[in-house]
């Protein structure tokens, strides 16, 4: 199953996509005029079994990937979960006891096939290719053994930062990771059904068909059942919330010297079981 919400024809839409496009079935749940509506709702198998019964309505290229959740109350980051990540800041210091965190907005993402937008502020575009989960079950201080109940979706992030604009003040990096359109989320939701999907997924970043992020979720340093827990202690997570959950070492600012994105690069997310997020750059 895959769930996307698009624009066609000047109407945002959301239903399911098939091998041979996007089969619209919104209509059908007038009490679900959001993908945030089903996944509050648990809606997934009832509206694949209409996704199914219904041909396609429209080509994908006829279509306009947005970013698949439109009314998030939460976006949550995780920053530094990859060891190599770690040791990236070359300060000697071992993984950190707990994960650090930071909000984006929902303006600062774009959706699939559509660019990232460089601002004329600063030409320091960088990607970060992660994976992103979509809470369907609200809780407080979730057990660790129950964090996977909570999950109903993955999908994938390019968590494209502007990069001086992080470095602006000495304790936050709000300024540099929610610039407008900056990143990208999607292609759509793959429902969550069981661990395999998390425990041991390799995720890779390309630009321009390079390599240059790959690593595995199982060396992450916080898994994804520990981020739920940390997470839901000191806030109260509620259906729609998402989570995004590190990216590996690798990205342009760690190059010497640093490779930033410009119009013309195309970036690819990739991690197994979810599929391709793929967007190009565009000055603003």
């Amino acid at each position: 199953m895959r769930f996307a919400t698009v624009t066609a024809n000047g109407r945002r839409l959301w239903g399911g996509v098939t091998e041979h496009g996007f089969s619209a079935v919104d209509d059908i749940f007038p009490d679900w005029p959001a993908l945030d509506d089903v996944v509050a709702a648990d809606g997934f198998a009832r509206a694949w079994d209409e996704v199914e019964a219904r041909s396609e309505t429209h080509p994908l290229d006829a279509v306009t990937f947005e970013p698949p959740m439109q009314r998030s109350e939460k976006i949550i980051c995780v920053g530094v979960n990859f060891p190599d990540r770690n040791a990236e800041y070359k300060d000697g210091q071992d993984a950190p006891p707990y994960p650090s965190l930071f909000i984006r907005f929902p303006r600062s993402f774009t959706g699939h096939g559509q660019p990232l937008i460089r601002p004329p502020e600063s030409p320091q575009l960088d990607y970060e290719g992660e994976i992103a989960i979509v809470i369907g079950k609200g809780g407080r201080r979730i057990p660790r053994e129950a964090a996977y109940d909570h999950i109903a979706a993955l999908t994938l992030c390019n968590e494209g930062t502007i990069r001086d604009w992080v470095r602006h003040a000495k304790f936050n990096v709000t300024q540099g990771k929610n610039w407008d359109r900056s990143g990208s989320m999607g292609p759509w939701l793959v429902p969550f059904h069981y661990a395999a999907q998390l425990d041991d997924v390799a995720l890779e970043t390309r630009v321009n068909g390079e390599v240059r992020q790959q690593d595995r979720t199982s060396r992450m340093v916080f898994d994804f059942r520990y981020i739920i827990g940390y997470v839901s202690t000191f806030t109260t997570l509620v259906p729609g919330d998402v989570i995004v959950c590190g990216t590996p070492t690798g990205a342009g600012a760690r190059f010497d010297p640093p490779i930033w994105l410009k119009p013309g690069d195309v970036i690819e997310v990739e991690a197994q079981g979810i599929g391709i997020l793929r967007n190009g750059v565009a000055d603003e």
